[in-house]
Parts: C-alpha cells; sequence; structure tokens
C-alpha cells in the first residue's frame, strides 16, 4: 500500500499558506505506517508543539495501472471519502527554512487518517463533492472537488507517469482553505456531503 498525497491543490490555501500556485500537481508520499489503524487511539506527537488537521478527499485505488492517460484515469478508482492529513507545522517550516524534505513533518506514525469509503458509482458527480472538517462541532474546513486546481483524474495520470499504481493505494487530493491548529481534547469529525465518515479524538 501506498499513500500519495497531493500539496497546494486550492488556490486559497496555497496563498493562506503563502505558496505559489503549483503548474502541475505537487506530489509527496506517505509509508503505510503512517497510516492510524481502525480502533487505535491517536495520541498529540511529542515532537511538535504545532500540530495542523488538513482535510481532503480520498481516493481508492482500484486497478494496478503506469502511465495512464487522463482520459481512462477514471477506471483507475472507485471509492472515495474524507481522511486528515496532519501536519507538524513548526517542524515543517524549520525544514523548509533549510531547503529540507519534510517526510517528519508528514509522514510520522500514525499521522494519516482515512474515513469510512463510500464506493463511486455513475450518479456521483465527481466535479461537484462537497467535503468539510468540525472541530468540537464547529466547522473549521470546508471544500468543493469543483474547486481543486488538478481534478482527480488528471491527478491519477500525473501519479502514474511517476509511480505504478496499485490495488489499495490511496491518494489525499489537496486540502482547501482553513487548515488550523490542534491541541489534546479536540474532537474531529469529517463529512462527505452529509455524511460523517470519521470521528477521532486527540489524546
Amino acid at each position: 500500500m501506498k499513500i500519495f498525497c497531493i500539496g497546494r491543490n486550492y488556490v486559497e490555501h496555497a496563498s493562506e499558506m503563502g505558496n505559489e500556485v503549483p503548474l502541475e500537481p505537487v506530489v509527496f508520499m506517505k509509508p503505510k505506517s503512517a497510516l492510524l489503524q481502525a480502533n487505535t487511539p491517536f495520541y498529540y506527537p511529542e515532537f511538535t508543539n504545532e500540530l495542523h488537521a488538513e482535510a481532503e478527499l480520498v481516493l481508492r485505488v482500484c486497478k494496478n495501472g503506469k502511465y495512464i492517460q487522463e482520459k481512462h484515469a477514471g477506471k483507475y478508482y472507485n471509492g472515495i471519502t474524507v481522511g486528515i492529513d496532519f501536519t507538524a507545522r513548526d517542524i515543517q517550516d524549520e525544514l523548509k527554512a533549510k531547503g529540507l524534505p519534510w517526510e517528519k513533518a508528514k509522514a510520522w506514525d500514525n499521522s494519516t487518517i482515512i474515513g469510512k469509503w463510500i464506493d463511486l458509482t455513475p450518479a456521483i458527480k465527481k466535479d461537484d463533492i462537497n467535503f468539510c472538517l468540525y472541530k468540537n462541532k464547529e466547522l473549521v474546513q470546508q471544500g468543493n472537488s469543483s474547486q481543486m486546481i488538478f481534478g482527480f483524474d488528471a491527478i491519477v495520470a500525473h501519479i502514474s507517469n511517476y509511480f505504478s499504481l496499485n490495488i489499495g493505494d490511496v491518494i489525499f487530493t489537496g486540502t482547501p482553505a482553513g487548515v488550523g491548529e490542534c491541541v489534546v481534547g479536540d474532537e474531529l469529525e469529517g463529512f462527505v456531503e452529509d455524511d460523517s465518515l470519521f470521528e477521532l479524538s486527540i489524546k
């Protein structure tokens, strides 16, 4: 299993982070150990003092592929959910300032949350999917797949130029504006449309 992530895929989020809008998908990866397993508590990591939650739509890869054309990319994923790409923002800022890779800020053990899957059907408009994140019952992030700079098929095709896609891989498609800090005791809940797909307590 591989965890692919797309950075800076919403204009407003790129702006709030002080980043340029990319001309092609910004791809990074996380190891399998980054995925928080079901029924496992999430603990605030000891190495950071600034933990941010980034809510994202996540795709489930259902077919092996390489060098996939964008017009065929929709055949390679069949499920969607909402997840969290947790970021140790203070660590990331330090590493970026030095021009260093920032896996330590993004890819640490249990840094990735994936909700329950929704099977994609022809009735679901992939370019009009709403999702949101609540923190302590207050809405903190919301987005729509139409707002992405690079849509699902473009992302899948681009990734496949560099990495083989395999059944069971997942793709985080980027976070909208509204990224914010979390602390111990916070309760997070992620939705796609009106469906609650995960609940998480930070311990």
